[in-house]
């Protein structure tokens, strides 16, 4: 009877989660599934149970420059620009990394429309840089003690690299980079 032990979904999409991932999740368990995006892009979806509440997470995650604490490899993140609508905020946010990528180190930028609906989703949509598509979702959905972070990424690289070796690297990077994340968010709250 473990899943008498977990908490009562409170959205109709943690129902979806079997009673195994709701047990891996609250474990500290980064839940991933990669897929192809195009000939030689790739597609990741990450989750993460964060034992604190949305909007303590949604305001680190809305801050820009902490993003280079989360993910390792970003080495500049900021925001250029603001414009604050009734239900949604957009941001023009820059950012660059640096990955060593097998035998080949890339250094990317990137410009990326994020739209902000507060406390559940965040939206980035490529304006330009080093890909020839990306897009991210990230949504916050509250659970029991606390929220679950899902992280969605499809991009493509202006560099061909085939679909299999991104997703391996997004297999054995974004896990790490995830709990990385949620130490930082963590940590502030």
């Amino acid at each position: 009877m473990a899943s008498a032990t977990l908490p009562t979904p409170v959205h109709a999409f943690d129902a979806a989660l079997s009673a195994a991932d709701q047990a891996s999740l609250l474990n500290g368990e980064i839940l991933l599934q990669t897929r192809s995006h195009t000939l030689i892009g790739a597609g990741v979806t990450a989750q993460m149970f964060l034992p604190t509440s949305r909007q303590q997470a949604w305001t680190q995650l809305t801050h820009y420059p902490s993003w280079t604490q989360f993910f390792p490899d970003i080495n500049r993140s900021e925001v250029l620009a603001t414009i604050d609508h009734s239900e949604s905020i957009e941001r023009r946010v820059y950012q660059t990394a640096r990955k060593d990528f097998f035998l080949l180190a890339v250094q990317v930028e990137i410009y990326l429309q994020v739209t902000e609906t507060p406390n559940q989703r965040l939206q980035f949509q490529l304006e330009r840089g080093s890909f020839s598509d990306f897009s991210a979702d990230l949504t916050l959905q509250d659970y029991g003690p606390g929220t679950i972070l899902t992280y969605s990424v499809e991009a493509t690289p202006l560099i061909p690299v085939p679909s299999l070796f991104i997703q391996e690297a997004a297999r054995q990077d974004l896990p790490s980079n995830m709990r990385q994340m949620r130490q930082v968010i963590c940590a502030s709250t």
